[in-house]
């Protein structure tokens, strides 16, 4: 009776089988991950962003990171190796004999399929006398060419191995399992128990645990959840922070803290270079006793950022430091203003303590553009551009130019440009102008509207506004192209301009004779009164008289004329003229619905795509001198009441802009009708004086009355009447039933 039979391999070939797969499910996949991608092409990358951010803290370093790094030469061999174990135990496999060959007694017997029986004694007659053992022969091929004989010759035997493949019959099914037999050997059992153990008990568990503990301490945005409860501590216990408060607020992250962060280091050095910094700041609350401020690591990011910001040089060891500190500001900053707008919310919808002000979110804002330029807020946004320094602004700001501003700066013409920054020399200016061009001029197209709404432009109390904010961005390098033009356009336009003197005085003489004419044509055309009192006599008299003829002649004639055209036109002429006019005022009222419908399903379109499709963050590299890391253009759009210093929509975090975005600001209308005066605030997290405000007015109307009794909702007495006499039918209907059925 065929079983089934379970053997560990012993040759060790099903084994090489198990390994080779295993080792490709890693290889390959590691291979289209870890590959270091082509460094030529970041090579190329750095070298066309040389020319503008060549003075870059952040391309200094790359650069020297890429030279340095022997990271990915590591990747490759690691890589390589394992494909070399790879290939070499595919080889390895692909040299193994079969273990399981089909049984064929005519092979054996050296017989073609279907030979005779006389054949079949004949050829082993012939291989008995070869390999018998009593003649030398080989004793295992002369069993198994008795095998073959037997199983031809004899009856039951040949049809076992036509049925089974056997001459004896069925046989048990063979698994091999892809392990060496050493494995479960009795004497290795210690030794594999302790391995199992020390994989699945000890191993698995620590790795599992220490990566959980490390996850659960970490937010989405990957900020130390102890950091977001300390930053939602103090805005709401200030909830009108000013600058200075905020850079407390910021360097006391857990982030800085050796005991929270491995990368936060506090060195012996510190008690000696610190204190020299804080000589050389200034006051900077030194002698503040709320903790965590004065803590040793919250003093010392206090004492780096504010070191950043206003420039200095530190030592080598502090500058290590600084620029652990500055790298981590910004997302730490977002992660402040993603607070605040919590609190706001929470503030609004159940009450009980006062919402964060305006003020401290664009404080968040301006406080990371000014740690990403290195700039401190009271500084002038020219010092973002090279070679600018306190000294050279007294060239721009003097009453010639009155140059205070980036947008100023590009507003002047070339020559003027030239003349003011005659300081820097060719070379320099031109670099200036290149860096300058790289700089974004976004422009906004605002559009109010209420959708899912009848009237989308009727704004009632309560409703839901969307404010559909549409971002253009173009080069500042674009504007110097259109002032050129705009020059070309204004010299051609002034040499056409220039006549001569006899021509001039002819215009001249028309231009008054022209103004004369219709001086007198309107002192013509004055309107008499219908009734007017007699104090001057007779003149008056005749003013109106005349007045009155000339009114009596036009109305004669236009008399005569709506006679004419009424005799010409009949009166099914009329009627068919009448129904044109309303067919094509019904087909414009059907076309705008069409409009509307086709705009609203290409915007619900539009939102389905943004929200299936990912967009890449990398926008344009921002150019700042000191910042230690290579960031891209980012920025926040929102709508906020100026006057009550409150946000009226949460601020949205563009992050895609690299040619054009839309985005989308909903907030619900205020609860009273009026007329209300809002801002679109547009702010950069990466360059200063590029923020934009747009005013945003809102008419909001009173909220229509719910219809109490709308027509169809009107059912006739005599309806509800019927339906009554129906049911009572119904009732007696089934009651005679039940006394039938009974």
């Amino acid at each position: 009776m065929a079983g089934q039979q379970f053997q560990y391999d012993d040759s060790g070939n099903t084994f090489f089988y198990f390994l080779t797969s295993f080792v490709g499910l890693i290889v390959i996949p590691a291979t289209y991950y870890l590959w270091p991608r082509d460094q030529n092409a970041e090579q190329l990358r750095l070298k066309s962003l040389r020319r503008v951010h060549g003075r870059c803290l952040w391309y200094r370093l790359r650069l020297m990171k890429s030279q340095q790094s022997i990271v990915p030469t590591l990747k490759k061999v690691a890589l390589l190796f394992g494909w070399a174990v790879f290939l070499l135990l595919a080889y390895k496999v692909s040299k193994l004999d079969r273990d399981y060959q089909e049984y064929n007694p005519y092979e054996v017997l050296s017989l073609e399929p279907g030979a005779t029986v006389q054949a079949i004694k004949k050829q082993y007659h012939l291989l008995s006398l070869k390999y018998h053992p009593d003649k030398g022969g080989d004793d295992v091929m002369f069993m198994r060419i008795a095998k073959a004989y037997a199983a031809l010759t004899n009856e039951q035997s040949r049809q076992n191995w036509e049925l089974y493949g056997n001459p004896d019959g069925p046989s048990a099914t063979s698994f091999g399992i892809a392990l060496p037999a050493w494995i479960v050997d009795q004497k290795n059992s210690m030794l594999v128990l302790l391995v199992y153990g020390l994989a699945f008990m000890v191993i698995l568990p620590v790795v599992v645990g220490t990566w959980w503990y490390r996850s659960i301490r970490y937010s989405g945005d990957q900020i130390l959840i102890s950091t977001t409860q300390l930053f939602m501590h103090f805005i709401y216990k200030t909830p009108n922070m000013n600058m200075k408060r905020l850079t407390m607020v910021l360097t006391a992250a857990c982030e800085f803290d050796p005991r929270s962060n491995k990368d936060a280091t506090i060195r012996p050095t510190d008690n000696v270079e610190v204190p020299q910094l804080i000589r050389e700041l200034g006051n900077i609350n030194v002698k503040k006793k709320e903790p965590p401020f004065c803590y040793p690591y919250s003093f010392k990011a206090r004492v780096l950022v504010l070191s950043h910001l206003a420039r200095m040089e530190v030592s080598e060891n502090l500058e290590e430091d600084q620029r652990f500190v500055v790298r981590k500001s910004p997302a730490l900053l977002q992660e402040m203003i993603n607070v605040g707008c919590q609190l706001t919310m929470m503030a609004n919808s159940r009450g009980g303590f006062p919402a964060p002000r305006l003020v401290t979110i664009e404080n968040c804002m301006k406080l990371t553009q000014m740690i990403v330029q290195g700039l401190q807020e009271t500084k002038s946004p020219l010092l973002q551009l090279p070679h600018f320094e306190e000294e050279h602004l007294r060239y721009c700001i003097s009453k010639k130019y009155k140059v205070r501003t980036l947008q100023d700066l590009v507003s002047l013409k070339d020559s003027d440009r030239r003349s003011m920054l005659r300081f820097l020399g060719e070379e320099k200016y031109d670099e200036v102008m290149a860096v300058l061009g790289s700089f974004p001029h976004i422009t906004m197209g605002i559009k109010l509207q209420v959708l899912d709404d009848e009237d989308s432009s009727n704004i009632t109390a309560g409703s839901i506004v969307t404010v559909t904010v549409t971002l253009t961005r173009k080069r500042m390098a674009d504007m110097f192209e259109k002032e050129q033009e705009a020059s070309i356009y204004g010299k051609l336009y002034t040499n056409k301009a220039k006549t001569k003197v006899w021509q001039s005085k002819n215009k001249g003489a028309k231009k008054t004779a022209k103004s004369k004419k219709k001086k007198l044509t309107k002192k013509k055309a004055l309107p008499a009164p219908v009734k007017g009192k007699q104090a001057n006599g007779n003149v008056a008299g005749n003013v109106t008289s005349a007045a009155k003829d000339e009114d009596d002649e036009a109305s004669d004639k236009g008399s005569e004329s709506d006679e004419g055209e009424t005799n010409k036109d009949s009166p099914s002429e009329r009627d068919d003229e009448s129904d044109k006019q309303s067919d094509t005022e019904v087909d414009e009222g059907g076309g705008d619905d069409e409009e509307e419908w086709e705009a609203l399903q290409q915007s619900i379109q539009r939102r389905e795509r943004a929200l299936l499709e990912t967009k890449s963050k990398v926008t344009h590299p921002v150019y700042s001198l000191y910042f230690p890391e290579e960031k891209q253009e980012w920025w926040w759009l929102y709508i906020a009441d100026r006057r009550d210093q409150t946000l009226v929509s949460m601020p949205y975090h563009v992050c895609t802009l690299k040619d054009s975005e839309e985005v989308e600001l909903k907030f619900p209308a205020p609860s009273k009708a009026g007329n209300y005066q809002y801002s679109v605030i547009l702010r950069s997290d990466s360059y200063m004086g590029l923020d934009q405000f747009k005013p945003l007015k809102l008419e909001v109307h009173e909220a229509k009355a719910m219809v109490d009794n709308h027509p169809q909702w009107d059912i006739p007495d005599t309806e509800e009447e019927d339906e009554e006499q129906e049911d009572s039918d119904g009732i007696e209907e089934s009651d005679d039933e039940d006394e039938d059925n009974n």
